[in-house]
């Protein structure tokens, strides 16, 4: 594995892959690597002959008030399990190479983000959007692989890269858990042994709902979201819920017949952690 550092570097490193017919598979992170970033690689060795992992904490992304300073950092660890899992080059800028001067464009998303995660955090797609485009002009990968922990994420990625014409392929990859059903996050280690605990309660809810609705075919959505956020707050001491919602996917728009791709997703406070979760089925009509 090699490491780059420069946009320069990035650059001639893909125009010699190229120049040699190999495909390149694209793994972004914002570090402190997990099983899921792990799950991320593996898909890309699969299906890419060359895999660029880069490692960024984007300051785009977050908003006032929010974790940048306190976001974990190991470059160490990230690069130890990103050359023996066979990540081929580690991209890992600095805020100075990715932004050297105020950006005079950025990117913004105007449809999905009124929902989860955007709702409560104004202007947090638009730092992604804008990072993400960034980074796949530098890299030029054929596929890129996102987990589906972050689905908004997944959803306005695949709406950009479609709107801008990018010859890209976005490879949605499932959720990685720990045994107790929690998903996996860099900013789980800022949970305490108590709100750990208790976050596995968030799963096993989503799985309780996601049979109410198969089994007894329920297009009450209203009903379903008001049952999970009571259920939640009956198991959930030290956590506050953010949002509770059942959208249509990939659109993420809020349901009318209640048929096709459906997804509930989650997000609930902590003292220095906000986790996020989600669970998808197909409803029938």
């Amino acid at each position: 594995m090699i490491e780059i550092n420069t946009i320069k570097g990035m650059n001639e490193w893909t125009k010699s892959k190229k120049s040699e017919k190999l495909s390149v598979g694209f793994v972004p992170t914002m570090g402190f690597l997990h099983e899921g970033h792990l799950s991320l690689i593996e898909r890309a060795k699969q299906e890419t002959d060359l895999v660029v992992m880069s490692v960024f904490v984007n300051p785009l992304q977050f908003g006032e008030g929010e974790d940048f300073d306190d976001y974990p950092r190991d470059k160490q660890r990230d690069a130890s399990l990103a050359e023996a899992h066979g990540v081929d080059v580690l991209f890992y800028p600095d805020v100075e190479e990715m932004y050297p001067t105020p950006l005079s464009v950025t990117l913004k998303v105007h449809q999905g983000v009124d929902v989860l995660c955007g709702g409560s955090r104004p202007g947090h797609f638009d730092g992604v959007a804008t990072i993400v485009m960034k980074l796949l002009q530098i890299i030029e990968p054929e596929k890129a692989f996102f987990g589906m922990k972050d689905a908004q994420q997944v959803s306005v990625i695949k709406r950009m890269v479609t709107d801008f014409n990018l010859k890209i392929e976005i490879v949605a990859v499932e959720i990685v858990r720990d045994e107790d059903g929690l998903a996996k996050s860099s900013r789980n280690v800022n949970l305490s042994s108590s709100e750990r605990a208790e976050a596995t309660k968030i799963y096993q809810t989503l799985k309780q709902v996601k049979h109410k609705a198969l089994d007894k075919h329920t297009s009450d959505i209203p009903g379903l979201e008001r049952w999970t956020k009571n259920q939640l707050k009956s198991q959930l001491i030290e956590g506050e819920i953010d949002y509770v919602q059942i959208l249509n996917f990939p659109e993420l728009t809020m349901p009318t017949d209640y048929e096709g791709e459906m997804i509930l997703a989650v997000a609930v406070y902590y003292e220095r952690a906000r986790l996020i979760d989600n669970i998808t089925w197909h409803q029938r009509g």
